[in-house]
Order: structure tokens, then sequence, then C-alpha cells
């Protein structure tokens, strides 16, 4: 039986010198390890056969009370059959995992905005996630831990504005959906997704469609389109070069004022927009008419990184420059509504397949199976169409004039 040490008193036990390990007695094996300025209790005990020095913490936090009752513990804890040293570790690490599942809500939504901020084409997409969610959803949502988010907290958040501000409201249910899905990707919730809409949501807000108030771009009628056109073309201003290109090509003014001399083929009479820059994600072919190069032709020529459409002070047009310009003319309309304008002569004014009109505004195609089967952009024909497009802005357009029939004098009544 090994030998058991005198047990020390508290006074003494504060006078110990020396760096090394000093047997306190009490319990077997308890000792205070010495290292200059360093003090700590140490538990010297043989588990499953090996020896092991397991650490109760240092003095004085740890008074020596204190410290003979954690040795009598382990020491009980060994005689089970258990490793108290094991045991230790195991709850540091479960202490651990639990603290990094307590995310709450409005951390999953920074550490989401942060991992797919990079993937996200417009730097202003990220803006409008943190706006948006801290404007809305984080009184309701922010300090919820992510795990406990429930079907009551996001009916809180979505129900005061679904019918005052429906599109928001709707973009808003997708991003905390997104975010809550993120969340239990990452192990930290194991609930359904509450803020999910079909089979769910959808049957307890109305739908958006026989709710939201929808405000459609202001454009000019196809008949005043042309006499608009005689009147841009005296504008002076890169603006206004910019908006006739737009209107010329049915593009975005985002895509426009972005163009860059190197998307530009003069001698094929192509605007290539790559898929970065395309609300589709997909690369755009544009045939350019006559009237669209003599707008190119006109500018002062560039390197091929260089913007086209360049600020006096570099760099790309505001989208403000652009609409200015349209202020300035008292024209009621947008410079986005021209593509409408653009689609309103496609159906009205001519026979061109609606497909190829599409193709020409580069929208999306809705129906799987016709996305499946539609592989080419109907190039050519819309090469002759856009050249017609052009044709038809260079013509003004008379109002149709009212002619009064009077009868003959002595006709018969």
């Amino acid at each position: 039986m090994p030998k058991l040490a005198r047990e020390l008193q508290a006074i003494e036990v504060a006078r110990l010198t020396g760096d090394r390990l000093h047997m306190v007695g009490g319990v077997q094996g308890l000792g205070l390890q010495v290292n200059g300025a360093s003090r700590a209790w140490v538990l010297r005990a043989v588990v499953g056969g090996k020896r092991r020095d397991m650490g109760l913490g240092s003095y004085p936090e740890v008074s020596l009370a204190m410290a003979r009752k954690k040795a009598a513990e382990a020491r009980e804890a060994i005689r089970q059959g258990i490793d108290p040293v094991a045991q230790a570790k195991g709850a540091r690490s479960a202490l651990r995992a639990a603290e990094a599942a307590a995310l709450t809500f409005e951390q999953c939504a920074e550490r989401y905005i942060k991992t797919h901020r990079a993937g996200w084409r417009n730097p202003k997409h990220a803006a409008q996630w943190e706006s948006t969610l801290a404007l809305h959803a984080y009184p309701v949502l922010g300090d919820l831990l992510v795990r406990d988010v429930a079907l009551t907290h996001v009916m809180q958040v979505l129900e005061p504005i679904w019918t005052e501000t429906t599109e928001t409201a709707v973009r808003l249910r997708g991003r905390i959906e997104l975010i809550l899905d993120w969340a239990a990707a990452r192990g930290l919730r194991d609930k359904d997704n509450p803020a999910r809409w079909r089979g769910h949501l959808d049957k307890l807000l109305p739908k958006p469609s026989k709710v939201a108030r929808r405000e459609h771009f202001a454009a000019l009628p196809v008949s005043e389109v042309g006499a608009f056109m005689v009147r841009l073309r005296e504008v002076e201003g890169m603006g206004a070069r910019a908006l006739e290109f737009a209107i010329l090509t049915a593009a975005r003014s985002g895509e426009v004022r972005g163009a860059t001399w190197s998307e530009i083929d003069m001698q094929a009479g192509v605007w290539t927009i790559p898929g970065s820059r395309m609300k589709a994600g997909k690369e755009h072919r544009v045939p350019l008419s006559d009237a669209a190069l003599a707008v190119l032709a006109a500018l002062p020529e560039g390197e091929p990184d260089d913007i086209v459409f360049g600020s006096q002070k570099g760099g790309r047009l505001s989208d403000m420059t652009v609409s200015a310009v349209l202020r300035r003319m008292g024209v009621p309309a947008v410079p986005h509504g021209f593509r409408s304008t653009f689609r309103d002569w496609c159906g009205e004014r001519t026979n061109y397949p609606r497909e190829v009109a599409e193709a020409a505004l580069a929208h999306a195609i809705g129906d799987k199976v016709e996305a499946a089967y539609r592989r080419g952009d109907a190039f050519e024909k819309r090469r002759v169409m856009m050249q017609a497009w052009a044709d038809f802005l260079a013509r003004v357009e008379q109002p149709a004039q009212v002619v009064e029939l009077r009868r003959a004098a002595g006709s018969a009544a």
C-alpha cells in the first residue's frame, strides 16, 4: 500500500516553495504543482493500468478544501471504472458543440450573405438582403436561436407587410427560407422550414398576385416613339447617346451603360454581352442595325476594356444620368419602358413570332419544355427584326385626322 502524505493545513500549503509537486495529503495522490509563481492542483492516480496526472484547477482560485473534494470525487469515479479525464474532455467537447450550434438567426444570416456574396453578380444584391432583413426580420428573428425560429415568428414578420409592400414581403420570405435551409444543412436546426411557401405559407397568406399593386414601367406609345427619336437625336451628351443605343437595341439600361468596346464587333455588326452582365446569367448576342452602328461610329474610339458610353469623370454612366435625359425632355417615360414599346411594336405592328421578340429582349423562357427544345437564339431572324425596328424609329407617324363629312347642298334627305 503506498505511503500516505501528511495532511497539510491551508497555511502550510500557502508557504510551499520549490518547483516540484508537493503532496498535501487528505486524498491519496493530491498535490500542488509549484512552478515559479504558478501553482496548480494535480491528482496523480492510476487509470486503466496507466498513471495519469489530472489537473484540478489553479491555486488559490481553487482552495485546499475544494481541491480535496474534487480529488475525492475523481477517486470515486475511478473506482467505478470511469476515466475522469476522458469524462472532462467529453464535457468540454459537448459544450463547444452546443456553443457552435447556438447561433442566432442574425448570425446565420450574416454568414449566409458572406458565403454567397461572391456569387451575386450585382453588388446591390447583398445590400438589399442586408437592408430588408435589418428592417423587417431582425426586430423579430434576430436574437432568436436559429433552431427556435417557428411559424409564429415568420408570420409576425410577414403579415404586417404582405399586402402593403407585397414585392418586398415576397423577397423577404424567400430570403428567410434560404437562411433557415442553410442553417438546417449546417446541422443548426432539425425542424421543417416555417418560411417555405408551397404547401405551407400559401395556405396562410393570400397569393401575391392577388394583393400586389403592380406598377408597370412608364412607356411611350408606339405611335409616338418616332417623333421622340427625332427630338432625342438633337440632345447632346453621352446620356442621350446611351439612351438612343438602348432603344435601338431594346437592351436594358445597365447592359448599355456597362458595355465595353471589346464586346462590340463593328464589322460583323454584333454586340456580345457576357453572361456575367446579363440578368439571366447567359451570354446574349445583339444584332446591330445600321442606326445602332452609326451611334457607335460617332463616339470617340476607345481601348478594348474602355466603357463605350463613358462618363466625363471616367467609368460608366449612372442610371440617373440616362433617366435625367427623359426628365429634361419632359417625356413621361423611363428608359426601361422603351423595351415595352418595342414589345408592343412587335405584337401590334409586325408578324414576327413571339419567341423572336422574347429572344431580342433576352427574356428567360418560363416553360421548361419550351426551353429544352429551343436551343438557338434566332439571331439571323432577330437581325432582320432589329433593322425593321430601327427603320420604324426613323419614321414620324402623323396623328390620324377626323374629317367631318357634310351633306352636299341640295342632296336628298
